[in-house]
Parts: C-alpha cells; sequence; structure tokens
C-alpha cells in the first residue's frame, strides 16, 4: 500500500494535488491539522507500507520514523522547505528540499513536475499554494510568467488563503472540511477556477466561514506593540484558532518590517499556541524564535510554538522583540 503523508495547510494538500493530478495513484491519505506534522509515525509501524510520499512537514520532527521507514527498505519520496535536521543518506530516500525562505512545498513540487514531465498543467494550483504560505511577491511572479490576468490572480490568492486557513485549529473538529476530505474535493478541479462556477464548491463553504469568522477578529489590539513587532492575544475559541495563522500573515502584509505574532489560548487554559511571521522585508528567524521554546519549531519566515505555558509570555515577547532588535 502507497501511503501519501501530508500537511494539511494549503501548501501541503496543494503539493499532492499537482503530484496526483499529474500522477495518479491509489494511496491511502495521512493528513491532520496544520500542527499535526508528526505525521510518520502513523506509517512507520504499519506492516502494509509499500512506499511513501510525504510532502510539507519537517524531516526534523520526524526522522526517527523516517529512519524506521527506510531501514526496511521502503521507498521514500520526501519534499519539504521547514527544518530537515541531518537528512539520512538511503538510495531508497528521494529528497527534494530547499529550505530559502521564498520557496514553499508546492513551488518545489510544481519545479519537480517541470523537471521530470517537461511542464506542469497545474501550474494554478501551485501558484494558490505559494499565495496560501504567503509568498505573496513570488506567486505574483510565477502568475504574471504563465499570463493570468489580474482577476485569476486575485482568485488563486484568496483561494490559497481560504485553503490555509481551514488548516488551523486544535483538532478536527475546529475545521470547516477536514483536510483529507477537502483534498479528495479539489481532486475533482484540475482547474481551480472551475470552483467559482459550482455554488457548493468548497470554495464558496470556505469563503462563508472566513468573512463569519474574521467578524470577530476585526476588534482585537495588540498586547504589545513596538517598531520591532506585535503581539496579539486571541482567546480560547474555535474562530480564534481558525484564524490565528492567516491573521499573522495579514499582519505581516500589512506592516512588513515588522515581526509579529498571534498567541491563542489553548483550550486546556494553561498554554498558548503560538504563530510568529518573520518581517516580510527580513524573513529569517521565526523558526529561531520558536525553537527557544521546548515545543516550537518551523522555518526561517513563519513559525510557531504548540504549547507555551501561560507564565512565559513575557519571555516570548522578549525574546521575539530582542531578535530582531539586534
Amino acid at each position: 500500500m502507497h501511503y501519501d503523508v501530508f500537511n494539511g495547510d494549503a501548501d501541503g494538500i496543494i503539493a499532492l494535488l499537482q503530484l496526483r493530478l499529474t500522477q495518479p495513484k491509489q494511496s491511502t491519505l495521512i493528513t491532520g491539522v496544520k500542527r499535526d506534522i508528526k505525521l510518520l509515525a502513523q506509517v512507520s509501524k504499519r506492516d502494509d507500507v509499500s512506499s511513501v510520499t510525504t510532502l510539507d512537514i519537517s524531516m526534523e520532527k520526524n526522522i526517527e520514523s523516517l529512519q524506521s521507514l527506510l531501514e526496511r527498505d521502503i521507498e521514500v519520496f520526501y519534499c519539504d522547505h521547514h527544518r530537515t535536521g541531518d537528512v539520512p543518506a538511503s538510495d531508497k530516500l528521494t529528497a527534494v528540499i530547499n529550505l530559502d525562505s521564498e520557496v514553499c512545498t508546492s513551488l518545489l513540487i510544481h519545479q519537480y513536475l517541470e523537471d521530470t514531465h517537461g511542464d506542469n498543467p497545474y501550474v494554478a494550483w501551485a501558484i494558490a499554494g505559494a499565495f496560501g504560505d504567503n509568498l505573496i511577491s513570488t506567486a505574483m511572479a510565477l502568475a504574471n510568467v504563465h499570463g493570468f490576468t489580474q482577476a485569476q490572480i486575485e482568485f488563486l490568492k484568496e483561494l490559497g488563503t481560504l485553503i490555509n486557513y481551514n488548516g488551523y485549529g486544535a483538532s478536527l473538529s475546529d475545521l470547516h472540511i477536514e483536510p483529507a476530505d477537502l483534498y479528495r474535493e479539489l481532486l475533482n478541479y484540475p482547474s481551480p477556477f472551475a470552483l467559482l462556477d459550482e455554488p457548493t464548491s468548497p470554495y464558496y463553504r470556505l469563503k462563508q466561514g472566513y468573512e463569519d469568522d474574521y467578524k470577530n477578529v476585526n476588534a482585537l489590539v495588540p498586547i504589545y506593540n513596538s517598531d520591532i513587532c506585535a503581539v496579539y492575544e486571541f482567546p480560547a475559541q474555535a474562530w480564534a484558532r481558525r484564524t490565528s495563522g492567516v491573521y499573522g500573515n495579514e499582519l505581516a502584509n500589512l506592516s512588513p518590517s515588522k515581526a509579529h505574532a498571534v498567541l491563542t489560548l489553548n483550550p486546556s487554559g494553561e498554554d498558548y499556541t503560538v504563530s510568529v511571521r518573520a518581517p516580510l522585508t527580513n524573513r529569517v528567524g521565526a523558526d529561531e524564535v520558536c525553537t527557544q521554546f521546548p515545543t516550537g519549531g518551523g522555518r526561517k519566515a513563519a513559525a510557531g510554538i504548540n504549547q507555551l505555558p501561560l507564565e512565559q509570555k513575557q519571555a516570548f515577547i522578549d525574546a521575539l522583540n530582542g531578535f530582531y532588535l539586534n
């Protein structure tokens, strides 16, 4: 049995969409909410695994499970842009990795398909994935190269944002559409623009949810604000968990010279889930700030902490401010 393992955000879903539209394959899907990244552990101990595709989850966070699969001579295709740690040396591993802050997994798959197939007829999906990962200038450049109209570009930007928004939550019950189901639905649309033609398509359902949630977001003010960074605190409510990541992207786009963080109180009331965005003018350091805390990780431009204890809130703000002050 082949397993497709992928992050439940826009980048992971759209990376797999491009692959399976080009290379159809029967597979078992393994995914979850955006922060659920140790996904290979769900595969490594199964007896029916013949091969694995892994997309948009940190190799560093999945290294033990990856090594277990490779030791069993299971072929693994791994494409990602997060921290890797030491990449295993194995002829069973095909690794397409790039940690550049202007790259995402959807773009890496786009390039991989161009290199291996001569072109990628699903480039519109790649552009939506890049927009979903807040790579605005990179997505715009690719869209212009391929001759998309301004209206098409704006739609792909909105679509990527909505799919990314859908991935945020403490559990699958927070999400409007479970990522595996959303992937299966989107697979019916080789062209993302076809979503516009069906009133019941995932695009319209996510758009309505997004608009309803943002009515709550617009009333929030930062708990810390300086020329260096701004920090927002969200309550322990489903709408807050769903909007935390995309709101961080929006803040970054509005104030590109500042770092931003959104702290969302977890349902336990004992800690926060943290989303960090590096300044768009200096897309480095988000991972370095977050990995100072035990459950932190991510990439240079965007990172997070799964469980930041309440008493460490000020220490986090000091770390964020201090990193970009220097």
